[in-house]
C-alpha cells in the first residue's frame, strides 16, 4: 500500500501544476479578453467564466469523485484541462472571444477538481498528519507562482498573429504531467458500506460549531485576500507607480501565500487549529493596518504579504477544522459545499473589487474588510470557547 508521505509529493507536484495553469490563465486571460472582444467593457469576461465554471463544477465533481474514487475524478478533470486548453488555443488563433469564454469555463472545471487536491491528501493521512499533509500540498503553488508567468512570457508569441495562443496549448501540456502523477497516486476508496451509507443530512452537518467556524474562516481569508489583491494593481496604477513595482508585489503577495505551508502544518500541530486560525486573522488586521499608512512600494509590498500569509493560516486551519466534521461517507457532500461556497465568494469579490475601488477608494476598501475579520475572530473564539466548555464538563 502506498504511503501517505508519497501520496503528498505526487499531490503537492499536480497542486504546482494547477497552479501553473491558474497563473498563465491570470497573466493571460484578462489581456486575451480584451484584444478579442468588440465591447472592450466586456474583456474580463474569460476571467469569470473561468470561476464560474468552477463554481458550477465543484459539487458535482465533489460528488463524483465519491462514486469512481479521487484518483479517477482528478484524471477526468486534467481530460477537462486538456479540452479547455484546446477550446482556448484555437479561440486565440480564430480570434473568437465566444469561443474563449467558452474554453475558460471549461478549464474552471479542472480547476474546481484540482482544489480538492488537499483533501485527497487528509483522506490517506492519519489524524496527526492531516494538516501537515494539507499544508505540504499547498506548498506545491509555489512552483507555480514561479513557472506559470515565465512559461506565459515564453509562449506568448509562438504563433504569429494569433497572441496567447502557445499560453493557452501550454495549458494542456502541463495537465498532461498532471495526468502521468495522478496515475500514480494510490487514494483508498470507500468501502461498499460507505458508499451506500447517505450519512446526516447536509444540514445537521452543516449546524455543528466546527463546520461553521471552518467554512467562515476559508470563506472570510479567501474573499478579503481576492479583494484585496485583486484591487492592488489598481491602486498602485492609481498612485503612479509603474507595472513592474506591481508585478513585484503580486509575486512577493503570491510566495507569502503558499511558502508557509512548509510549516504551518507543524504549527497547527503544535499550537492548535484554532490558534493558527487567529494569526491569520490577525494577520489580515496588520494588512490593512499597513495598507492605510502609506501608498508607497514597500506599504504595498508588506500588506500583501501579510495578506498572503494571514490567507494561508486561516485558509489551511479552516480546511483542517472540516476534516474534523464528517464520515467517509459524508466527505463528498460536506467538501463540495464548503468549495462551492468559496468558489461563489472569490467570484463576488472579483466582480466587485474593480468597481468598488473605482467607487470608494483604496482606503475605504481596506476599511470594508474590517467587519468580515470581526466576524472570524469573533467565531473562532466562540468555538474555542464551546470546547473549553465541554472540556470542563467532563
Amino acid at each position: 500500500m502506498q504511503t501517505p508521505t508519497k501520496n503528498v509529493a505526487l499531490l503537492s507536484a499536480c497542486q504546482g501544476l494547477l497552479m501553473t495553469n491558474n497563473s498563465i490563465l491570470i497573466a493571460t486571460n484578462g489581456l486575451a479578453g480584451y484584444a478579442l472582444a468588440t465591447d472592450k467593457s466586456l474583456a474580463t469576461l474569460p476571467v469569470t467564466a473561468y470561476i464560474v465554471g468552477a463554481a458550477v463544477t465543484t459539487m458535482p465533481a465533489s460528488l463524483l469523485m465519491r462514486r469512481i474514487g479521487r484518483r479517477s475524478g482528478f484524471i477526468l478533470g486534467a481530460l477537462l484541462g486538456i479540452a479547455g486548453a484546446l477550446i482556448c488555443g484555437f479561440a486565440a488563433f480564430s480570434h473568437s472571444f465566444g469561443l474563449l469564454c467558452a474554453g475558460a469555463f471549461v478549464l474552471g472545471a479542472y480547476n474546481a477538481t484540482g482544489q480538492y487536491y488537499r483533501f485527497a491528501a487528509a483522506d490517506s493521512a492519519p489524524a496527526d498528519f492531516k494538516s501537515k499533509a494539507i499544508s505540504l500540498v499547498l506548498a506545491g503553488g509555489i512552483a507555480g507562482g514561479i513557472i506559470g508567468p515565465e512559461s506565459s512570457k515564453l509562449t506568448k508569441d509562438l504563433f504569429a498573429g494569433a497572441v496567447f495562443t502557445g499560453s493557452y496549448l501550454s495549458l494542456g501540456v502541463f495537465c498532461v504531467l498532471a495526468i502521468a502523477l495522478l496515475s500514480r497516486i494510490r487514494i483508498p476508496p470507500l468501502t461498499g458500506a460507505e458508499r451506500q451509507d447517505a450519512g446526516r443530512p447536509l444540514l445537521e452537518i452543516a449546524r455543528q460549531p466546527a463546520f461553521l467556524v471552518a467554512v467562515t474562516s476559508a470563506v472570510v481569508g479567501y474573499g478579503v485576500m481576492n479583494l484585496l489583491m485583486t484591487a492592488t494593481p489598481l491602486a498602485m496604477t492609481a498612485c503612479q507607480l509603474p507595472f513592474s513595482d506591481a508585478a513585484f508585489v503580486i509575486q512577493g503577495h503570491v510566495i507569502a501565500m503558499f511558502a508557509p505551508s512548509f510549516v504551518t502544518g507543524a504549527l497547527i500541530k503544535r499550537f492548535g487549529i484554532l490558534t493558527i486560525m487567529l494569526v491569520g486573522v490577525l494577520l489580515n488586521f496588520a494588512c490593512i493596518a499597513t495598507a492605510l499608512t502609506g501608498i508607497d512600494v514597500t506599504h504595498f509590498w508588506v500588506a500583501l504579504v501579510f495578506l498572503g500569509v494571514g490567507w494561508n493560516f486561516m485558509f489551511i486551519g479552516g480546511t483542517t477544522l472540516l476534516t474534523e466534521c464528517h464520515s467517509p461517507a459524508e466527505r463528498g457532500k460536506v467538501q463540495g459545499l464548503n468549495d462551492l461556497v468559496i468558489f461563489i465568494t472569490m467570484a463576488a469579490t472579483s466582480l466587485s473589487s474593480g468597481l468598488l475601488f473605482t467607487l470608494q477608494g483604496w482606503t475605504l476598501m481596506n476599511k470594508m474588510a474590517v467587519p468580515f475579520l470581526v466576524l472570524a475572530a469573533g467565531s473562532i473564539l466562540w468555538l474555542a470557547n464551546v470546547r473549553l466548555h465541554i472540556h470542563i464538563t467532563r
